[in-house]
């Protein structure tokens, strides 16, 4: 159950670059074996459009009018994809407290990552932040998914 509140914290950071790396892991056949995922999220094609929407979500973070990821949206957002991470994540039988772990983590990290990125946007500006965050949120996303297969 770590691994979904892990996934979730990642989430809460950006909300769908976890979410694509656990359809990525479904498409594979790299998730756990007994997990808690819904069957459609390895679909070709949710894989494939969860790609394209996680790297808009990175591209459209160092817009000047990018809405912060703690309005309703962005957090309705990263309930909904870090609770079916965290779901894929657990076991089959967990899979509802690994969706609970997922989202509540996501939350927490996103008013975090908020605070801590309005820090250091003060000192290094939009783009450099969202750059380092991004790098941490993508590796992070897919050590999260890989350790979970062990």
């Amino acid at each position: 159950m770590i691994h979904s509140f892990l996934i979730g914290l990642v989430a809460g950071a950006r909300a769908l670059t976890p979410f694509a790396a656990v359809s990525e892991a479904a498409r594979r056949g790299e998730l756990p074996h007994d997990n808690g995922a819904p069957s459609w999220l390895g679909g070709p094609l949710v894989a494939a459009g969860s790609k394209v929407l996680a790297g808009g979500e990175l591209w459209g973070d160092k817009l000047a009018t990018a809405p912060d990821r703690i309005v309703p949206a962005g957090l309705l957002a990263r309930i909904v994809t870090a609770g079916l991470a965290g779901a894929a994540l657990a076991p089959r039988k967990q899979a509802l407290a690994g969706a609970a772990l997922g989202a509540g983590a996501a939350v927490i990290a996103a008013y975090v990552t908020f605070e801590l990125r309005m820090i250091a946007m003060r000192r290094f500006g939009q783009t450099p932040t969202g750059l380092v965050e991004d790098g941490i949120t993508v590796g992070a996303a897919r050590w999260v998914v890989s350790s979970a297969r062990r």
